[in-house]
């Protein structure tokens, strides 16, 4: 894990270290799957994402950094790259960052029930993989 880059480019910031507590988090994706009954999808969409990126944020501070900048959405997935915990997963939700930004801000990009179902499955995956990361770097 190396963040030199990310901040000689002043995407992060060194800040103090904080504790790691995600369980909210896990309400939070019940929550949002229970969303799924009122058929607004694009919604749906809107809160996994945000429950991705306070996870993502949550580690970052455990990490004592932060993003900032004008993109400090997509500059927290440029840092969680840098992790490594899952690439895939991290392409995923850079891409939902896009279209969720599209959706919030112009109304655009149409969400299926199906796609939400997905959106929700890989938010439980990566909150997985974001607390076996911390358990595994604590021992």
């Amino acid at each position: 894990m190396n963040f030199e880059k990310l901040l000689n480019e002043k995407k992060i910031e060194k800040i103090e270290k904080t504790n790691f507590d995600i369980n909210q988090l896990e309400k939070d994706l019940e929550f949002s799957r229970k969303s799924l009954e009122f058929n607004n999808y694009g919604w749906v969409m809107a809160i996994t994402y945000e429950i991705v990126l306070k996870a993502s944020n949550k580690l970052m501070n455990f990490l004592g950094y932060r993003s900032i900048g004008k993109e400090h959405h997509k500059n927290t997935f440029e840092f969680m790259n840098e992790i490594d915990i899952d690439t895939g997963l991290i392409t995923f939700f850079n891409k939902i960052r896009v279209k969720r930004n599209n959706f919030i801000y112009r109304e655009a990009d149409k969400v299926s029930k199906k796609e939400a179902e997905e959106i929700i499955n890989k938010a439980e995956e990566f909150v997985r993989k974001i607390r076996t990361f911390v358990r595994k770097i604590r021992t």
